[in-house]
């Protein structure tokens, strides 16, 4: 039987019939009431009994009538008796069938971004290679899943903070290619195969074997961490139905999140599932240095003092002299051979750290001038750095020379609203207007401008870079200003802040909520309202203590969230903050928005998780960032200058698509300005054309740049039938350093719109890049002994005295006898005739009794 399935790349885990392989059925005949000897010996005892009395009966009753019919009528009355008993005894038939469950083997695969370290050469061959390079070799280009695929089932997972199946592999008879559907061709390797279709699956292609697949990028490392125990257990559980023979682990070692990798072995133990490793990389610490890390503002204002940040971090070069240089040049000057030069601008004399050990180097730039430069910090390394290409690092600034114009507006004058006003007023890069709409006519605030009514027009809201909204009723603005707001938001890319109350939201009956005319508002909200508020609905979910803010893996990212310089600094400053009391309850998420934190008690929410807090998306061109309630004032009483850092940073995110408008026919935007290396950055433009009517085309084509390398690749953003003009599209963050997107605008000049994208990998997969033979071996040695191997070949043909993996890799196949339901029909048939044979005959003894005129 030679089956392939994998109808998805990456599906959920299938159920366990898909294990299995079912024999053809036979048909097994039983008695429903007989369990046990006793069920059928006092049944047919008392019939025996009956038997022997009618017999005596009929003796006695036939004494002056021939012998024979004496026995003609005995006959008939002992049918009764049998057909009853028969009866009693409830025949059954059932379809009986034999299912064999294959022998399975797991190949468990990491996918961290360690992997993605170029140490190795491809076997045979002198060329560099990722590890996840080899691993893809070993898997596609050995034989090693075909021998394992002529006894066992093998199934495909990769790992790294998390578990996925990538696909399932049946049995087989031949010796085809491992994964090779046919030949050259397109002809199926094998006619006689069938093909496994899950349940589900589109049938129309039954006929024709699957693609091979590509494992170069189901293998593409994109983990920010390497949760090696915490995975390995959760494979053992999720195969624990099938016979598994055992798990072969393609893995570094490295191990730097979760729970240790010895903590699987009880469960592999109980399975009686032996492990087999497979490492992949250099075993040795490679004498190197490297720029690690780089930190700065992707804009700044002209007056702003910059800050510049190298994380430096050397392997085998401890208390060794470094010199650090910090050099700028024009971002036009974008070509490979401008890569890593530019004007001196600074140095500095630095001692090298321990092994893995981060050295931070700050650069202090005063006052810079307006427009957009690339500053790169580059190392002079000392003598047997092993890998100069690592040495820089740069990033691209812009100075923004206008001021950022931010409108405030609030249902009342909440702390939060005060904050933010006092800060923004005193902030030289910032102009800031004010509708508070509690406000009496002649009222003083620190503001700009004092306005009594909201913006209604386009010249007048088209003015403004950011709106941020303190539960303000939408109800006192008006039709035409809602429509206003949506399409400054949609059309100009303006940046918007709502944070939810629960004075005007949580109006029980009659709110804006509710309101049908402002549907475009509520649209603008990236969470779902509940359809109806009623007097006994909460209007604000309030807590007695403070709960602190859990941030998901998208919020951990954002970098426009961090209250410090790193990730780490950041979430220990987020750690301090005790959190916060209140949310506005919403009904749930937004298709294609994103949480970026939740109220930390899990009674909040669905499913056991918080009720969203913070949540973003896009809207048109324009950014969304939506707040559950209007407390983070509170994160003055930890540290004064947190809670200018976060709407400092929120504010000039979500007034991107303003203020970076290098043309007025359109804006280009990025999800965030950083990403971690693996990410998908998404793309969004707003285009006109030369009439300024939205631009109508099935697409536009960007040109992706990666600055170091010089690198340059077509990315398609397609146009969104639900907004006209809008395009969007997206692409895997695959290098380290800075992205350079360029879009050229249709029916223009060569007119472009420029963005720029961060892509760092994480610091726990660089810190220990060797391979850890020690971590892998002691894997192999649990009570179900694997094996240890160096190499696919090695795992292959064994060496050195270790014997082969199949070899070791024992045929685990199980048979089950299934019984289906009783076969209803067919007994029903039976039992129709059992009655006719039990009427009939009663009948024709009865009839024989009355012609000789028996009592």
């Amino acid at each position: 039987m030679n089956t392939l399935l994998w109808p998805n790349w990456i599906a959920s885990p299938l159920p366990s019939p898909l294990w299995a392989e079912a024999e053809a059925p036979r048909i097994h005949f039983e008695w429903a009431r007989i369990q046990s000897n006793v069920d059928w010996i006092l049944p047919v005892a008392a019939c025996v009994l009956f038997l022997l009395y009618v017999r005596l009966m009929y003796q006695k009753d036939s004494r002056e009538l021939p012998a024979w019919l004496g026995w003609v009528l005995t006959l008939f009355r002992s049918a009764v008796f049998l057909a009853l008993l028969v009866l009693y005894l409830d025949p059954t038939w059932r379809t009986e069938r034999e299912v064999i469950h294959p022998s399975r083997v797991a190949v468990l695969v990491d996918t961290s971004l360690s992997m993605g370290m170029t140490d190795v050469t491809l076997p045979g061959t002198t060329l560099s290679a990722s590890r996840a390079q080899l691993a893809a070799h070993g898997l596609e280009n050995t034989p090693l899943l075909d021998h394992l695929r002529r006894t066992h089932q093998v199934s495909i997972w990769r790992f790294d903070q998390e578990l996925k199946r990538l696909l399932q592999l049946e049995r087989q008879t031949g010796s085809s290619e491992v994964g090779q559907a046919g030949d050259e061709t397109g002809n199926p390797a094998n006619p006689g195969a069938q093909e496994t279709i899950s349940p589900g699956s589109d049938r129309s292609g039954a006929g024709q074997q699957p693609p091979k697949p590509s494992w170069a990028e189901l293998l593409r490392p994109v983990g920010n961490e390497t949760r090696l125990g915490q995975c390995l257990r959760q494979l053992l559980v999720e195969e624990r139905a099938a016979p598994l023979a055992g798990v072969i682990l393609i893995s570094d070692g490295g191990h730097n999140a979760g729970p240790s990798p010895e903590t699987a072995l009880p469960l592999a133990e109980e399975m009686k599932t032996p492990i087999f490793a497979i490492g992949i990389g250099s075993d040795k610490k490679p004498v190197n240095v490297r720029v690690s890390d780089l930190l700065a503002p992707a804009r700044a204002y002209p007056g702003d003092r910059l800050t510049i940040t190298a994380y430096i971090q050397a392997q085998q070069l401890a208390k060794r002299e470094a010199v650090v240089e910090l050099l700028v040049r024009p971002a036009t000057a974008t070509s490979p051979q401008d890569a890593g030069g530019g004007q001196l601008q600074d140095s500095q004399r630095i001692i090298l750290g321990a092994d893995g050990e981060i050295v931070p180097v700050k650069f202090e730039i005063a006052s810079p001038e307006p427009g957009r430069r690339i500053y790169c910090v580059r190392i002079q390394p000392p003598a047997g750095d092993s890998d100069p290409a690592d040495n820089f690092r740069e990033t691209e600034l812009e100075v923004v020379e206008r001021k950022n114009k931010v409108l405030l507006v609030a249902g009342g004058p909440s702390r939060e609203y005060q904050f933010l006003r006092n800060l923004l007023y005193r902030d030289k890069s910032t102009t800031v207007d004010i509708y508070l709409q509690t406000a009496q006519p002649g009222v003083s605030q620190e503001a700009d401008q004092i306005l009594d009514d909201f913006p209604a027009l386009r010249q007048e809201m088209y003015q403004y870079d950011c709106l941020v909204a303190f539960d303000p009723d939408w109800r006192q603005i008006g039709p035409q200003a809602a429509d206003t707001l949506e399409s400054w938001v949609a059309e100009q890319g303006g940046g918007l802040v709502l944070v939810a109350g629960p004075v005007h939201m949580g109006e029980s009956v009659g709110g804006w909520t509710e309101d049908a005319s402002l549907a475009k508002i509520r649209a603008l909200y990236p969470v779902e309202f509940h359809r109806q508020l009623t007097f006994t609905s909460p209007a604000e979910y309030a807590a007695e203590e403070p709960w602190p803010l859990e941030f998901t893996r998208a919020g951990l990212e954002a970098d426009y969230l961090w209250l410090g310089d790193t990730a780490s600094a950041s979430q220990s400053a987020w750690q301090s903050f005790p959190g916060v009391y209140s949310f506005f309850p919403v009904r749930g998420v937004k298709p294609g928005a994103t949480v970026l934190a939740r109220f930390s008690d899990p009674r909040s929410g669905a499913g056991g998780e918080g009720a969203p807090y913070f949540v973003t998306q896009f809207y048109g061109s324009g950014r969304v960032f939506y707040m559950g309630s209007g407390e983070m004032w509170r994160l003055r009483a930890v540290d004064e200058k947190y809670f200018e850092t976060f709407y400092t940073k929120l504010i000039r995110h979500v007034s991107q698509g303003r203020l970076l408008r290098g043309s007025p026919r359109g804006v280009l935007l990025v999800g965030q300005e950083q990403y971690q290396l693996g990410n998908i950055v998404e793309v969004r433009a707003q285009l006109t054309n030369a009439q300024m009517q939205p631009l109508e085309a099935p697409s536009v084509t960007a040109q992706v740049l990666h600055v170091e390398t010089g690198s340059v690749q077509n990315l398609t953003l397609t146009a969104d039938p639900a907004r006209a003009g809008a395009f969007a599209g997206q692409f895997t963050a695959a290098k380290e350093g800075v992205y350079r997107l360029e879009l050229a605008i249709p029916e223009s000049a060569d007119e472009r719109l420029v963005q720029t994208v961060k892509v760092r990998m994480p610091k726990l997969e660089s810190e220990t890049p060797q391979r850890r033979d020690d971590l892998l071996s002691r894997l192999t040695q649990g009570p179900e002994p694997g094996q240890y191997y160096l190499s696919f070949d090695e795992a292959l043909h064994g060496a050195g005295g270790k014997p082969s993996l199949l070899s070791l890799l024992k045929d685990k196949t199980r048979t089950t006898v299934l019984l289906d339901a009783p076969n209803r029909p067919q007994k029903e048939q039976w039992l129709q005739v059992i009655l006719a044979v039990l009427c009939g005959c009663l009948f024709l003894e009865w009839t024989i009794r009355r012609l000789l005129r028996l009592a």
